[in-house]
């Protein structure tokens, strides 16, 4: 970094947690303030229009995403002071932290990307002068002035080629038990995936059951399964931290643990005692393997137009029907599959889950049971498990597989997997981001032009420092949603605005990344190919961003009224 070496640290000159909260404070406002005025226009007698969400989504989805950013800059700030109390907030720390406020602050006054296309700027929002005015706060200003300037990126660019030696550039505030999981985690994957990832990828491979089964015996598919049905019991914020480190490897090995953790969470929410010691043992230990099969043709989001049905034969359900995007079905032992039991129901009310078991499967002989068909469907990345339409012609599953043994639960029991599944999504997108910043990194330091390595060259480094700025956002923010659902709060807001943010940051780090490499990054022989067609099903799978901003809209609404 000759280039920069007479540049010097230009950290905010007051107390820069301090600054960090004051800015939230204000942002706070600011955030209360949208809501009243959208209010008046989509909540106008005091509930949700819904006619005028629908007509207004655009407004609806950019207060989804000012309410993100909001709460991503807050937990940053409550991360900041946290480490700042244990004596812990270094310089590489305090940069990040105010290049990533001065960003979001900037945004926040001229225009929030939702994504390429589609930019949220305070005039769509119908605020007036005094509501704009809340964004002159002297923090704001401070931010939007000093934080993210050329001087503080060169600074913290000095700190990246450290950490390559270890598995985060900034200190993560996770506690020593967490730390000790995220490096056995970042060791199994830089031995065992990494050297082999883009190679599954490029051949369309299932992940080897070798590596499966490894992964099994350091106890990724039980992670969060009580003891008692032989699992470890760990909070979620250790299957974040877990599926970060394997995602960072290859999303493939990050995703496998999701079917567990979404089965077991069924069961465990839903199921009867006899179906938990049934199931949870064997998915604890990896020798069951599942896979979940909601989605239909045509459905999408839209869960309560399932058409597959379930008829009741005695003891016996017959599931007929037609299920898309089923993730490594081929070689899954137990289907998690959402079907309507209620033939003269239309809605949500309908449904029912039902525990199918069925054999393993090879590429030869995918479906070998009776009643089960399907067909590989072919796609760009998150490879490794690969993906399936199946169709069901009375395949038979037992009567005392209906979860808890009462029909029309399956929609409630679903929407209580959600967040769980959206943050560990969240999780996996910070691993793909994570990869990107290191593969980026290394690019940029053995590439040569003009006489000395590209980092050398702001254009370059400072797209690098922006995804590790990023990163200390989404990563505090996915431990938020992690924490308030291990404290059995409801957390469907913070899983979402999770899932939202990291999804589109681990693109943009990944897409960054494939620039840094030039011409190489479009060759399929690099590894960031790979990673760039992995990041984009980020934003679509476990509800699509348009999806979890609708969501975010209508409970922060809804709060209150």
């Amino acid at each position: 970094m000759d280039g920069m070496a007479d540049v010097k640290t230009t950290a905010i000159m007051y107390d820069l947690t301090a600054a960090m909260q004051d800015a939230v404070a204000a942002l706070d406002a600011y955030q209360a303030a949208i809501r009243t005025r959208i209010s008046e226009t989509l909540a106008p007698e005091g509930r949700i229009d819904r006619a005028a969400l629908d007509l207004h989504q655009h407004m609806a989805h950019g207060f989804a995403w000012v309410t993100t950013y909001v709460e991503t800059l807050r937990e940053t700030a409550n991360w900041a002071c946290r480490l700042e109390q244990e004596g812990q907030f270094g310089e590489i720390e305090a940069l990040l932290s105010q290049i990533l406020f001065g960003e979001y602050c900037a945004q926040m006054r001229g225009g929030i990307p939702m994504n390429q296309g589609e930019v949220i700027r305070p005039a769509d929002l119908g605020l007036t002068d005094a509501d704009l005015s809340l964004l002159s706060h002297a923090a704001i200003e401070r931010f939007v002035r000093e934080g993210k300037t050329q001087a503080s990126l060169a600074a913290a660019a000095t700190h990246l080629p450290d950490s390559l030696a270890r598995a985060t550039v900034e200190n993560t505030g996770l506690d020593e038990t967490l730390d000790m999981v995220r490096d056995q985690f970042h060791r199994y994957a830089e031995d065992r995936i990494l050297p082999h990832a883009h190679e599954w990828h490029l051949k369309n491979d299932y992940i080897p059951m070798d590596v499966v089964t490894e992964m099994a015996e350091l106890g990724v598919f039980g992670l969060t399964i009580p003891e008692e049905y032989g699992g470890l019991g760990m909070e979620k914020t250790a299957m974040c931290v877990v599926s970060e480190e394997l995602s960072r490897g290859y999303i493939g090995t990050g995703s496998l643990g999701t079917r567990s953790e979404i089965a077991a969470e069924l069961i465990l929410i839903g199921g009867t005692e006899a179906q938990k010691q049934k199931f949870l043992p064997g998915i604890a230990s990896g020798e069951i393997l599942p896979t979940a099969v909601f989605t239909e043709p045509n459905t999408g989001s839209d869960l309560g137009a399932l058409r597959t049905r379930a008829v009741l034969d005695g003891d016996t359900y017959k599931i007929t029907g037609n299920k898309t995007w089923i993730t490594h079905p081929v070689r899954a032992d137990l289907m998690t599959v959402l079907a309507r039991t209620k033939p003269d129901t239309n809605d949500f009310s309908g449904l029912s889950m039902l525990l199918a078991e069925k054999p393993r499967g090879d590429d030869a002989h995918p479906f070998p049971a009776d009643g089960m068909t399907g067909g590989e469907i072919e796609v760009l990345g998150y490879r490794g498990m690969k993906e399936y339409e199946i169709g069901f012609d009375e395949f038979e599953v037992p009567a005392a597989n209906l979860l808890g043994e009462t029909e029309g639960m399956g929609f409630k029991h679903l929407m209580a997997t959600f967040e769980s599944a959206r943050i560990q999504t969240a999780a996996r997108a910070v691993g793909v981001a994570q990869n990107a910043l290191e593969l980026g990194l290394r690019y940029a330091l053995d590439r040569s032009q003009f006489g000395q390595p590209i980092f050398a060259f702001p254009r370059v480094a400072n797209k690098l420092v922006m995804m590790a700025a990023e990163l200390v956002g989404i990563r505090q923010l996915t431990y938020f949603s992690a924490r308030q659902k291990d404290q059995d709060k409801r957390c469907d807001v913070e899983a979402g605005m999770a899932k939202l943010l990291a999804a589109r940051a681990a693109w943009a780090a990944a897409d960054n990344a494939v620039q840094i490499h030039g011409g190489n990054g479009f060759a399929l022989e690099y590894p960031i190919s790979r990673v760039l067609q992995d990041a984009r099903i980020l934003n679509i799978f476990e509800g699509a961003g348009e999806v979890q901003a609708m969501v975010i809209a209508r409970r922060v609404l809804s709060a209150g009224n």
